[in-house]
């Protein structure tokens, strides 16, 4: 380039132009962007080379690609005044991709439609598609879904992989048209056989979710995987996430691991917070809790609800950062007020205790009242609770129950609990000792140590299941072990009276002190009894 420099300008040589012209094109064929630049220049105004338009378009184009600011002024000039208003679509396509970017001009949506326009009328597949989007989203025009189905359809059906899968995500959406998910896995389908890496995650959560055709994990993961590779960062995170939960394919948490990195690093909010999850709880890698917090809060910022939830968590219990509950409320309100159930729950919890904002009650049962109307088991538990003790809200054990059921069926331990007490005792719904005890015995299987305790009590006294002496025993011994007073107590009771196992007063001594201990009133009757008549320890009236 230096050379064609001396040809062109006479320095230490005499003026060469022809010459100046083939060392310029040898440094651009080598990929220097001010030599491809030059070469462009040459061709415009015929500097030792005969003019020729299409070929100055050609290397300014190629500069421009390469971000050369001179190849980009140019090239929009070319666009501007030549081929473009010379009624050239592709062209006039490209000028309104330079106005709507501030490439090599200034930005001027009103000009980029009015080129999309053209360029789309014209029949650039290219222009309709990209015509399309400024309905969609109401670009220097009124949003109109309709219009924009139009020209999708259009573009898609002139073999445009981009149009195609904007059309189906009409058709997915209702966008424009009616929902219609057989026809948006369709052109998810053409789209994505075509290369399209949207459409290839598009066509593979329509497999993993049976979205217009039958579920199908295993094509799932393999559409993921194809876009994964495309460098689709929300491929990259699906990806991750059959790995970690073994769709379609073995469980992996390394590789599960290794695609959340890819995604988070492309700047994907959910692969982030994924990540975060990772560091965590030690998935695929090991726990590092600054790390944690580091991608919980690049999530956030990236507006991911879960990620902004997470970050709240790390705030409010100094996980990989100091404790900040003003932060911790914060992020959980951002959450919250975005829809995510958990943050709402644990914005209740904020409400309710006084962290990081005052006490509200009302707020506080507002807030349960929406995650557990959006599903979230902790929070219908604790409405079953409100409901059941009349706490913030009228006593009611019909509604009660129903809650219980609900946070019951979807997994929470507490409330499967809560529930055979319910039917235990006729709360809100007859009788059903058999209810009573399956409900217990899943609660106490999930390893709720109440449940532990009302199933040693089933088994002992023959609720809902045939009497079980030994078997009543060891879900005492279970409850005890795990911290439950009353298990404690009852536990104290088998050894001193021989229920499941052989006498033995020392430890039943041992098991009423734990429950007295935790603050059991029952226990304190048993062990002054044993203080009292030296059962398991000496004689102590005093203490009796």
């Amino acid at each position: 380039y230096q050379i064609g420099n001396c040809y062109y300008n006479g320095k230490g040589v005499n003026v060469d132009i022809k010459q100046a012209f083939e060392w310029y094109l040898k440094s651009a064929k080598k990929e220097n962007s001010i030599a491809q630049n030059k070469i462009g220049y040459c061709y415009q105004y015929g500097i030792g080379i005969c003019k020729d338009g299409k070929k100055a378009f050609e290397w300014y184009l190629k500069s421009s690609k390469k971000g050369n600011s001179e190849g980009q002024d140019n090239l929009g000039y070319c666009y501007q005044y030549g081929i473009a208003k010379r009624g050239n679509h592709n062209a006039q396509n490209n000028l309104a991709f330079c106005y709507k970017n501030e490439f090599g001009t200034i930005k001027n949506y009103n000009l980029a439609f009015k080129w999309y326009l053209k360029s789309a009328e014209g029949g650039n597949y290219n222009a309709q598609n990209n015509l399309g989007d400024c309905y969609r989203n109401g670009l220097e025009t009124n949003i109109n879904y309709n219009k924009a189905f139009e020209w999708y359809l259009k573009s898609a059906e002139g073999e445009n992989y981009d149009a195609q899968n904007n059309l189906g995500n009409c058709y997915r959406n209702g966008l424009g048209t009616n929902k219609n998910y057989n026809k948006a896995f369709e052109w998810y389908l053409k789209s994505a056989k075509g290369g399209n890496h949207n459409a290839q995650y598009n066509l593979a959560f329509c497999f993993k979710d049976g979205l217009g055709t039958n579920k199908n994990y295993s094509i799932a993961f393999k559409w993921y995987s194809i876009s994964a590779e495309g460098k689709n960062h929300n491929a990259q995170n699906a990806l991750g996430y059959c790995y970690q939960h073994g769709i379609g394919i073995k469980t992996d948490n390394k590789k599960a691991f290794e695609w959340y990195l890819k995604s988070a690093r492309r700047g994907n909010s959910a692969g982030q917070g994924n990540l975060g999850c990772c560091y965590q709880h030690g998935i695929g890698t090991d726990l590092d809790e600054m790390n944690a917090f580091k991608w919980y809060l690049k999530s956030a910022e990236g507006g991911n609800l879960k990620g902004q939830n997470n970050l709240g968590y790390c705030y409010q219990h100094g996980f990989g950062t100091y404790v900040n509950e003003k932060e911790a409320f914060k992020w959980y309100t951002k959450s919250a007020r975005g829809g995510n159930h958990y943050a709402q729950n644990n914005l209740g919890y904020c409400y309710q205790h006084g962290i990081g904002v005052c006490i509200n009650e009302n707020k506080a049962f507002e807030w349960y009242s929406k995650s557990a109307k959006g599903g979230n088991i902790d929070a219908q538990n604790i409405m079953g609770k409100c409901y059941y003790s009349g706490k913030w809200v009228d006593k009611n054990y019909n509604i009660a129950f129903s809650w219980y059921l609900k946070s019951a069926e979807g997994g929470n331990h507490s409330a499967q609990n809560n529930l055979g007490y319910c039917y235990h005792y006729g709360i809100g719904v007859n009788i059903d000792q058999e209810k009573a005890f399956e409900w217990y015995l899943k609660s106490a299987k999930g390893g709720n140590h109440n449940a532990q305790n009302e199933i040693g009590y089933c088994y002992q006294h023959g609720v809902g299941i045939n009497i079980d002496k030994k078997k009543a025993f060891e879900w005492y011994l279970k409850s005890a072990e795990n911290g439950n007073i009353k298990g404690q107590n009852n536990l104290g009771y088998c050894y001193q009276y021989g229920i499941g196992i052989d006498i033995d007063n020392k430890k039943a001594f041992k098991w009423y002190l734990k429950s007295v201990e935790g603050g059991s009133f029952d226990a304190q009757y048993n062990l002054a009894f044993c203080y009292k008549n030296g059962i398991g320890t000496d004689k102590n009236l005093r203490k009796a």
